[in-house]
Formats: structure tokens, C-alpha cells, sequence
């Protein structure tokens, strides 16, 4: 019952989106929400930014102010540090930082305390849908016991899915709406009512079998990307030595069409 009523909000843009963390995710994911007409919330425990973003104005480098104040001048779109506004969303995206500690761990104090703080004001028929950068299994055991506390059950009283953040700030060429988005579920429920929602805004879902694997897809795109950084890093300090421009070789290497 709460899965089909909360697609039928969905696909009629009557749910209302609450997305935590104003950072360089959240707002550009909840700037885009709003400009498909959908209402949003942002939640933040910043009240500086709070406060500029309900004047208008953008601390964010790639987000002039004149989007936020597009997305006020609608009148689908606030943002507050009042955390028990959260009973009134019917989505609940968390964006919160995932830094490391000093000795290199996963400091995963803000998505914890953003869990706690969601299970307060938790109600049936939300979904819950994790994007900060974390490791295979983090959803399942770190989010879902929290929210659970209580007496809320995933798959039964409420929805839990994972969908990992593809952001490449002040890149205007992959704003948003226009980066696919790998989404898993905790169940079927889950995964279709978190298809469904970021359909409405991105270019295209990318489907896969459990929070497990999108966390992982998220974790294999990160390691990638830090391996391809540090071995130009190291071929240029190689062919600087013999008067070779690596970004000459980079380039001629690119035309090889396989492997």
C-alpha cells in the first residue's frame, strides 16, 4: 500500500523531497528536484547556509545565485535547520559528508548522526535513500539498524535504498540531470519507488541488484579515477626526465580503439 501511493505521489510531483546536506551534492540535487516541479525541503545544520539560501544566494562556486533565487521565486523550495520538518517529506535523501579520519578510516559520524536524527521523525511510508560516499555494506549495517531503532522496519514500514553520488563540481557539461544514476535497493519495494523518484530528474537509472553493489559501484569508480590520477602523476615525472610531454603521449594513446 505505502509503495504504490507514494509512486502515485511521485509521478503526479505531489511528494515532497527532503534532501539533507546543502553541500555540493544536496543543493544541485535539490535545485533539480525543484526544477521539475517538484516541492523540496533542505536540511542543514549550518545556519549560515541555511540563511543564504533562503536570501538567495549561492556559497557554492558552480551555483550562481540567480538558480537559488529561481527556486524561491517558485515557492516549492525552502531550507531550514529544523530537523522535525522531516515527518512532512515523503522522500528523505541524505548528502552528507563521508571525510576520513586522521588515520585514513571512514568517518561516518554525520551519516550517523543524520540516521539518528531521521528516526525521530521517521513515518511509514518513507523512503530512505543514502548518496554519501561509503563502502559495500554500510547501508545495511550502519543506516538501517539506526533508523530502525525505533520500531520501524525496512520493507515493511518504510524504504532503504543506496545511490551514490556522481557529482564532478563546476564541470557544466555533467550538471545533475544529465550523470546516470546507479540505484540499489533494499528489496524490489525499494529499488522501484527509488527508480521511479530519479527518473523524474536524471538522464537515465542504472538498476543493480543491492545497496551492496552500488556501494561498491561507487567505491570501484573512485578507485579508478585515484589510480589513472597517480599514474600520470608518475609518467609525467618519467618523461619529463627525457623531454617527452605526457599529455602529447596521452593523447596519441588515445587513439588505440580496444584495450
Amino acid at each position: 500500500m505505502y509503495q504504490q501511493d507514494l509512486i502515485q505521489q511521485i509521478n503526479e510531483k505531489t511528494a515532497v523531497i527532503g534532501v539533507i546536506g546543502m553541500g555540493y551534492v544536496g543543493l544541485p540535487l535539490a535545485l533539480t528536484f525543484v526544477d521539475n516541479e517538484f516541492s523540496v525541503i533542505g536540511f542543514d545544520i549550518d545556519e549560515i547556509k541555511i540563511d543564504d539560501l533562503n536570501n538567495g544566494t549561492s556559497y557554492i562556486s558552480h551555483i550562481d545565485d540567480k538558480e537559488v533565487l529561481q527556486s524561491l521565486k517558485t515557492g516549492r523550495f525552502r531550507a531550514t535547520i529544523d530537523f522535525s520538518l522531516l515527518a512532512e517529506v515523503d522522500a528523505i535523501l541524505i548528502c552528507v559528508p563521508t571525510p576520513l579520519t586522521p588515520e585514513r578510516e571512514p568517518d561516518l559520524s554525520f551519516v550517523i548522526s543524520t540516521a539518528e536524527t531521521i528516526a525521530r521523525h521517521l513515518r511509514k511510508g518513507h523512503l530512505i535513500v543514502l548518496e554519501s560516499t561509503t563502502y559495500p555494506g554500510c547501508t545495511e549495517t550502519i543506516l538501517k539498524p539506526r533508523l530502525e531503532a525505533n520500531n520501524l522496519s525496512s520493507g515493511k514500514d518504510f524504504f532503504l535504498a543506496y545511490s551514490p553520488e556522481r557529482e564532478d563540481p563546476g564541470n557544466p557539461e555533467y550538471a545533475t540531470a544529465h550523470i546516470p544514476k546507479v540505484v540499489g535497493g533494499n528489496d524490489v519495494e525499494a529499488l522501484k519507488l527509488a527508480i521511479t523518484l530519479y527518473d523524474q530528474i536524471v538522464v537515465q537509472t542504472v538498476p543493480v541488484s543491492s545497496m551492496e553493489v552500488a556501494e561498491a559501484v561507487k567505491l570501484t569508480e573512485n578507485v579508478f579515477r585515484s589510480v589513472n590520477i597517480a599514474l600520470v602523476n608518475e609518467l609525467k615525472m618519467i618523461y619529463q626526465k627525457i623531454g617527452v610531454d605526457v599529455w602529447e603521449v596521452i593523447e596519441a594513446a588515445k587513439t588505440k580503439p580496444f584495450g
